[in-house]
């Protein structure tokens, strides 16, 4: 009996709380997932719609989309042709830079060979003047020819180290070449020290070795003598003095510039 009770208070209570609302309440069932793909369609459809009126208004406008494609797969080709054809210019660009720094070498090569071989021809006119004046005995002969001498040339080249020169001498002698000639020279360097003028002489060039040199030839002599200069001293004047003998009235004496050639 208080089961039945209950359920008919729970009843009345139920009955009381719907009275409150309306006649014509209707209740629905929500859908969330529907409501998001109609959305999503709508969305879908109106992007649709904005694409096809752009592409119409491109249309109009004069666009033509597969025009377009094809003029830019044809710009993209020859973009690739003149890539490859820069590439070959560069190429080439770079042979013809390394075949002009080839030549510029040769042609400078070409320039110290000529230099090299004016610089030989002139040597050899120099001997080629030097044996002329051997064969024609630009010392005359007279009484006393046999014991004539004349100093041609002399060169000074450097020696061994920085204080080192060679003296060269080229002598003519006498006009018959049955006749020798034999005699002795002497060297003497003129030029200052502490700025005060000083001569130094053989001895003084050759360490105390050499006091004079003797010689004895026939037609010419090439004599060769290394002096050393002290530290200190500025060369100025070479002096060469040569005697052909005891019968000679007078040694030949001649002065020469300081002047060092390259070798």
């Amino acid at each position: 009996m208080e089961s039945v009770r209950e359920l008919d208070r729970i009843a009345a209570r139920t009955m009381d709380f719907t009275s409150k609302f309306p006649a014509n309440l209707v209740v629905r069932r929500v859908a969330p997932l529907r409501n998001v793909v109609v959305l999503s369609v709508c969305a879908l459809a109106g992007a649709l719609a904005l694409y096809i009126i752009y592409e119409l208004g491109r249309y109009d406008g004069g666009y033509d989309r597969l025009a377009a494609a094809q003029q830019r797969s044809e710009l993209e080709v020859q973009i690739e042709k003149l890539e490859t054809s820069s590439r070959q210019l560069r190429t080439q660009l770079a042979e013809l830079d390394t075949l002009r720094i080839g030549r510029a070498q040769e042609h400078a090569e070409l320039a110290r060979t000529i230099g090299d071989l004016q610089s030989q021809v002139a040597r050899q006119s120099q001997e080629l003047a030097f044996y002329r004046d051997v064969v024609s005995q630009r010392i005359g002969p007279g009484p006393d020819a046999a014991g004539a001498l004349k100093i041609e040339q002399l060169h000074i080249t450097p020696g061994d180290s920085a204080d080192h020169f060679r003296v060269r001498i080229i002598v003519l002698g006498s006009a018959h070449p049955e006749a020798a000639v034999s005699g002795n020279y002497v060297l003497s360097l003129d030029g200052e020290a502490g700025g005060k003028p000083q001569s130094l002489d053989f001895a003084a060039l050759t360490a105390g070795q050499v006091h004079a040199q003797p010689f004895s030839f026939r037609y010419f002599a090439n004599l060769q003598q290394d002096i050393a200069i002290p530290a200190g001293f500025r060369p100025q004047r070479l002096t060469v003095q040569i005697a052909s003998g005891p019968k000679s009235d007078a040694p030949v004496t001649q002065s020469f510039p300081w002047s060092v050639e390259a070798q």
